[in-house]
């Protein structure tokens, strides 16, 4: 069957497209897709030519990831069930994350309509709330599990490096469980949109002091969700003993972290990665609930068949920007 894309041809090359995909089979779905939330980080590595698949970096000598249609999130109609499918219905309202396609780098991607999606990769949306707040799931899932993972107590100490979506939903999550939590971010109309905590500007390593002030004692929970590893050494100064550092960032080849300096303070290491049914599920009822917040995250829009302005917006920051939504012209 065919179905309109979002393709990455080359590097820093985007093409909105037909492509080819598989018809579907009795155990999967078809969705009309509605709306898709662009993944700034992950798909912007895979457009630069800095991964070949999920959590695993380029070297030289890999094959560059092209053609491939990006992204892995979106909401839209069912449009089709197959007859192993009893628990969905045509014209439901769902969430979707990859659908099935052929003749490229990877046999899969989200932003894709109609998509051809397993069973298991499609949640029935909530009433009551606007599909769009779940169109972005899977990154609101990163923010979920980093938020969700360390042991925590009400009035802990947390800092969470990195004011993009994924620093913002951790640093939501980590302060609905009662932690004190400190966001750092280098952008200040990012900071502006955390109003639960406490909010820092880096300059230089200023940062570092005044987080050592506010957690004398050192804080129970270090989240990086900026993917460097210079970063996972400093923030282990700033830890107590037992306390939990969490990765939630992508390192490429360079990441290789030293496991004894860790041991000194017997610090956890949580290493976030993917999305579980699950989770998902977990989160869809937290952004249905207003525990996390995505709308007010979202500042641009752009028609599917604008993608590229969209990427050339993301990639040179002309103006501030945070979740970026296309819009398939589907109600």
């Amino acid at each position: 069957m065919k179905a309109k894309a979002v393709v990455f041809t080359d590097r820093n090359t985007v093409s909105f497209q037909e492509v080819d995909c598989p018809d579907p089979a009795a155990d999967q779905v078809l969705v009309r897709v509605t709306h898709s939330w662009i993944s700034n980080g992950t798909e912007g590595s895979y457009l630069r030519g800095e991964r070949v698949d999920g959590d695993t970096p380029w070297r030289p000598g890999d094959p560059h990831p092209f053609p491939i249609v990006a992204g892995y999130q979106k909401v839209g109609i069912v449009e089709w069930v197959g007859a192993q499918v009893d628990d969905l219905k045509v014209g439901d309202r769902v969430f979707a994350s990859i659908g099935k396609i052929d003749g490229m780098f990877e046999p899969r991607g989200g932003h894709v309509s109609p998509s051809v999606c397993p069973r298991a990769a499609v949640l029935k949306l909530p009433e009551g709330v606007d599909p769009l707040a779940f169109s972005g799931l899977v990154l609101t899932q990163v923010g979920y599990n980093a938020g969700i993972r360390p042991r925590l107590k009400p009035g802990d100490g947390a800092i969470v490096v990195g004011d993009g979506l994924v620093g913002q939903w951790t640093a939501q999550m980590l302060a609905s469980r009662g932690a004190k939590v400190v966001l750092v971010g280098r952008h200040a109309d990012r900071l502006a949109y955390f109003k639960q905590g406490v909010t820092l500007l880096e300059a230089g390593g200023k940062w570092v002091e005044e987080v050592a002030r506010l957690f004398p004692e050192g804080a129970q929970v270090a989240v990086d969700t900026v993917g460097s590893i210079e970063l996972m050494d400093r923030l282990q100064g700033l830890l107590r003993r037992f306390a939990h550092l969490v990765s939630a960032g992508f390192y490429g080849p360079d990441d290789q972290l030293q496991l004894q300096p860790p041991r000194y303070k017997e610090l956890c290491i949580d290493l976030v990665s993917g999305a579980t049914p699950e989770r998902l599920a977990e989160t869809m009822e937290l952004v249905a609930n207003g525990t996390l917040d995505t709308l007010s995250l979202i500042t641009h829009r752009f028609p599917v068949d604008k993608a590229a302005e969209a990427w050339k917006l993301i990639e040179t920051k002309s103006e501030p920007v945070m979740g970026v939504i296309l819009d398939w012209g589907v109600e």
